[in-house]
């Protein structure tokens, strides 16, 4: 967790000054991404919340997004994580959101992708999105690695 602290900093400075805020749609990270943001002091100014959508229970349940709107796609793709990431936005209300769903390990997921394979979304006034491979069945280091991922995409995105 102490590695991903210093790329929460970077993102607060930057949401604060412009007075932006931010949401997190997570699955395969179970809430590291949320909790490093919400490790800096005064993140009540930026962060309005999170969710972890491990299931399709929590994803319909959590961020309200149906079922059709993976209809033809497959889920743990860019293109399904940019889906949760434009519904965590609109959901939370925010000017940016954060997604990112993936296969942590030691084994794939039902989907067919394998441990260390996971997406990440930024949807914002900018979109950008990255696949992750780690090639690595470490579970919990692939969940720092794929939160870091995700962070360091948000810090790019906002310094565009």
């Amino acid at each position: 967790m102490q590695e991903l602290i210093p790329l929460a900093e970077k993102i607060a400075v930057i949401l604060k000054e412009r007075g932006e805020t931010i949401a997190v749609a997570e699955s395969s990270t179970g809430g590291l991404i949320s909790a490093a943001l919400l490790s800096i002091p005064g993140a009540s100014a930026y962060f309005i919340g999170g969710a972890v959508v491990y299931t399709l229970k929590a994803r319909r349940a959590m961020i309200d997004v149906p079922d059709s709107a993976f209809a033809g796609i497959k889920s743990v793709t860019e293109e399904g994580a940019m889906i949760l990431a434009r519904a965590a936005r609109t959901r939370f209300a925010v000017t940016w959101s954060i997604a990112e769903i993936g296969a942590s390990g030691p084994t794939g997921n039902r989907y067919g992708d394998p441990s260390g394979h996971s997406c990440i979304a930024i949807s914002g006034p900018i979109e950008r999105s990255v696949t992750v491979e780690t090639g690595s069945k470490d579970r919990v280091g692939n969940m720092i690695d794929f939160a870091a991922a995700a962070l360091n995409l948000m810090v790019e995105s906002l310094s565009s």
